[in-house]
C-alpha cells in the first residue's frame, strides 16, 4: 500500500521525530480557535461538564480536534492500545516511561529514547533529569454514560512535575451534524494548565507563544498521523485482512 494510505512506522531516531512532528506542516489543521470569549467559555463549560474538571482555573486552555472516518469504539480502542512505540508520537524526543506496574503514572522525558544523550545525561544528573512532565491517570470513561447522546468516551490525566501542571484529556465522540462535522468520529486533545503551576507565567508572551507554536505543530501532526492509522486499519478490518480484538483498558478509575 502506498501514498496517504501507507502504514506509518515509528520514528527511527531523533531526526525522524524532528522532521515528522516539528518541521512538517500538518495536512489538516486541528487547533480549535475561539472567535469570541463566549465561545471559549462554551468550550470550558463543555469540558468541565464531560470530564468533571473546572478548566477555568488554568491560564492556558488548548484544544485540538480531528475527524476520523471509523467507528467511535474502534478509534477509542486504538487509543487504549497506545504504547511507547506508537507511530503517532515523537517517541525519541518525548519518551514515555511507565513508573508503576499498573501503568497509571507515566513520565515524559526529553530525549529519553536517544541513548547517546538521554541515557547518559540521566545517569550523570539523576533519573529526574530531562523530565518534561508526569502524567497520572485520573479517570477513564470506557463506555458512554446512560444520558450521553453522542457516544462519548474519554481519558483524563493529571499533569505535574514539569512545565504543564494541570490536566490532559483525550475525548472521543460521534459527529454532531449541527456542528457540520462530516467524519463519523471526532477526537479532541484538550490541555488545561498553568506553566510550572503559576498563572502569571502565561502572561510572558515569548514563553507562551513558543510553547504554543511547538505544542500546536506537534499535536497537529500526532492527530493527522493517528487519523491515517485509524482509517487505514479500519479499512483492513472491513476487508477481512486483519481480525480486530478488543484491547484491555489502562488501569484507572472507571467512569
Amino acid at each position: 500500500m502506498t501514498g496517504p494510505e501507507a502504514a506509518i512506522e515509528p520514528s527511527r531516531g531523533v531526526f525522524d521525530d524532528v522532521r515528522h512532528y516539528f518541521l512538517h506542516r500538518p495536512g489538516i489543521p486541528t487547533l480549535v480557535h475561539y472567535a469570541t470569549d463566549e465561545e471559549l467559555q462554551d468550550y470550558t463549560h463543555r469540558i468541565a461538564q464531560r470530564v468533571g474538571i473546572d478548566v477555568s482555573q488554568y491560564s492556558v486552555l488548548n484544544v485540538h480536534r480531528i475527524g476520523i472516518e471509523a467507528p467511535v469504539r474502534y478509534v477509542f480502542e486504538e487509543i487504549l492500545s497506545w504504547e511507547g512505540d506508537s507511530p503517532c508520537w515523537p517517541n525519541q524526543v518525548a519518551t514515555f516511561e511507565t513508573l508503576d506496574p499498573q501503568g497509571e503514572t507515566v513520565r515524559v522525558i526529553l530525549l529519553g529514547g536517544w541513548n547517546p544523550v538521554g541515557g547518559w545525561a540521566r545517569r550523570l544528573f539523576g533519573p529526574q533529569f530531562g523530565t518534561l512532565f508526569n502524567m497520572r491517570t485520573a479517570r477513564v470513561q470506557l463506555v458512554p454514560s446512560g444520558s450521553d447522546l453522542d457516544n462519548a468516551r474519554y481519558l483524563l490525566w493529571e499533569c505535574s512535575g514539569g512545565y504543564p501542571i494541570g490536566i490532559f484529556s483525550i475525548y472521543v465522540r460521534s459527529a454532531i451534524a449541527e456542528r457540520r462535522e462530516s467524519e463519523s468520529t471526532q477526537v479532541f486533545f484538550a490541555v488545561g494548565f498553568n506553566p510550572y503551576g503559576r498563572k502569571i507565567l502565561s502572561r510572558i508572551h515569548p514563553v507562551r507563544r513558543t510553547w504554543e507554536a511547538v505544542h500546536n505543530r506537534v499535536t497537529g501532526n500526532v492527530l493527522n498521523r493517528f487519523k491515517r492509522v485509524c482509517e487505514s486499519g479500519f479499512r483492513l478490518v472491513q476487508d477481512g485482512s486483519v481480525i480486530r480484538t478488543s484491547q484491555g483498558p489502562p488501569a484507572a478509575e472507571r467512569g
